[in-house]
């Protein structure tokens, strides 16, 4: 059986489920909003409350959203989070240990160098990749500009 694309486009329009993009933006904005200020909640703990110095509090309000990432997913809460909320569970760095966390697990049964350690950069190397080549890159031109 053979399809024309005009066929085929109104085919899969049919069988395509409408996204409710209202709601889908309006859920992505209200948990990346919550994340974030959960985010400004640790920030505020550690400089006010413990007396951190305002670098390191940014840099323990970083590995406490990693680890918080990190642990809902492993207790799979971090999936059913992101179902509801999409986009808005990307965005913040709990995406990015959501990204190394979930094929650590989904790989871990076969074995510690072949599963776990071999497939836990599969989402995120590619962009820790690029995102560290076009940082050096711009920074050599950065360097070439300031000597000018």
């Amino acid at each position: 059986m053979s399809y024309s694309k005009k066929e085929y486009s109104d085919y899969v329009e049919r069988k395509s489920q409408k996204s409710p993009i209202v709601r889908d933006t309006i859920s992505a904005f209200i948990v990346g909003g919550l994340l974030c200020c959960i985010g400004q909640f640790f920030l505020n703990l550690y400089t006010k409350n413990l007396g951190l110095d305002e670098e390191i509090s940014k840099s323990a309000v970083s590995v406490t959203m990693i680890f918080l990432g990190s642990f809902f997913t492993g207790l799979d809460l971090y999936k059913k989070i992101a179902k509801y909320a999409g986009a808005g569970t990307i965005v913040p760095i709990t995406g990015f240990a959501n990204s190394i966390v979930s094929p650590a697990m989904e790989f871990r049964r076969e074995g510690m160098i072949l599963g776990l350690a071999a497939k836990m950069f599969v989402i995120a190397g590619p962009v820790l990749v690029y995102g560290i080549s076009t940082s050096v890159f711009i920074g050599i031109i950065y360097y070439i500009i300031k000597l000018f």
